[in-house]
């Protein structure tokens, strides 16, 4: 038998790994081997990965600029002072800026209606007095306007968060428990379900009365539904993973398993639809307003304000209805876009979808 041949014959069987550097090895620092590399692809986490999907949505890069200006519009629009029941700082000024041209509460009633007017802005310094025109006692359109985005946004934003905090727990629960638990609190939505969002939320603020938060209130009772209908079907595939059952034998709590182990892995159908649903509170609140049931009519909602003005458009003041409804559309269509921005950043096949069409949307 030649040498060649031996040589093959004592390697038969063996296992060949091509590629694979020993000296590269031998001289690498063992402890630093278990390093992850935060820059590489295998460091990122979820909501990296989701993020950078995000960014390179430009629609949705657009809904969330026109979104913190409106906020931002909303919270410089006038100063805010504490009121003098706060426990600390009482009836400071926190925020001495004020964007809005005018007073919204200061009337003419003698005057009354106003059209839009681009000579302020012509002026020094441009002062922006009646671009929006004014309506029926004298008042600065844009200026309420600006102002009721406080009132508008924040029942959006407090009310969805409000409902996250009730329907994650109790979806959560019923997920994880299962057997009677699961049964009570699933018929309690079904039931729930049963109603009209709109007329269950008409039927609360008739037992507890017109306010600002009796309005939050409402919206948090028909809110907290599709949470808890969504957290509980993620829950009941998530706990059958093999890290639950590991968690679970190394003794930890339900507890801690469920905030841990459980919640971060299913939270993303949620997040897109707490961010689609504040659109969906802005409207409901818009529509209770224009139907009498939200805040007082002296308040610069912009559900209220169409609701004042309802009958404007008839008697030819146009713009007296028009910049509210199209302050509501437009944060509508810009929560809109981010949700959808959100979906598509948290969808497994979002990679794929991006290398398809070259990153573009």
């Amino acid at each position: 038998m030649s040498s060649e041949t031996s040589q093959r014959t004592t390697e038969r069987g063996r296992i060949r790994v091509s590629g694979f550097d020993v000296e590269r090895v031998d001289s690498r620092d063992p402890l630093s081997s278990w390093q992850p590399d935060l820059q590489s692809e295998e460091g990122r986490g979820r909501l990296e990965y989701a993020w950078m999907r995000f960014k390179r949505n430009r629609l949705a890069l657009f809904g969330a600029a026109t979104i913190v200006f409106m906020v931002l519009l909303a919270v410089f629009s006038r100063p805010i002072q504490l009121p003098t029941s706060f426990p600390v700082l009482a009836g400071e000024t926190v925020q001495p800026f004020s964007l809005a041209p005018a007073d919204p509460a200061n009337q003419d009633v003698i005057t009354g209606y106003r059209e839009p007017t681009l000579e302020n802005l012509l002026t020094w310094p441009p002062t922006g007095l009646y671009l929006f025109g004014a309506d029926w006692a004298g008042r600065d359109i844009l200026s309420r306007v600006m102002y009721g985005g406080r009132w508008s946004l924040s029942i959006g934003f407090i009310a969805v968060a409000m409902a996250l905090l009730v329907g994650i727990p109790l979806g959560s629960i019923a997920g994880y428990y299962g057997g009677k638990i699961d049964e009570i609190i699933m018929r309690l939505v079904d039931l729930l379900y049963a109603f009209p969002f709109i007329v269950l939320a008409i039927a609360v603020i008739a037992v507890l009365g017109r306010g600002y938060w009796e309005m939050i209130l409402a919206l948090v009772v028909v809110g907290w539904l599709p949470y808890a209908r969504i957290i509980r079907g993620e829950i009941l595939s998530v706990k059958e993973n093999e890290y639950v059952t590991a968690a679970k034998a190394l003794g930890s709590r339900d507890r801690s398993i469920i905030a841990r182990h459980i919640l971060p892995n299913a939270m993303a159908p949620v997040i897109v639809q707490a961010t689609l649903s504040i659109g969906t509170t802005v409207l409901v609140a818009a529509a209770l307003g224009f139907i009498g049931l939200g805040l007082s009519p002296a308040s610069a909602e912009w559900g209220v304000m169409l609701n004042v003005e309802q009958d404007a458009i008839a008697r030819g003041r146009w713009w007296a209805g028009l910049f509210p409804g199209l302050a509501i559309f437009v944060f509508v269509m810009a929560i809109n876009l981010v949700g959808d921005g959100v979906r598509d950043a948290f969808d497994p096949q979002g990679d794929q979808t991006d290398t398809d069409t070259g990153g573009l949307r």
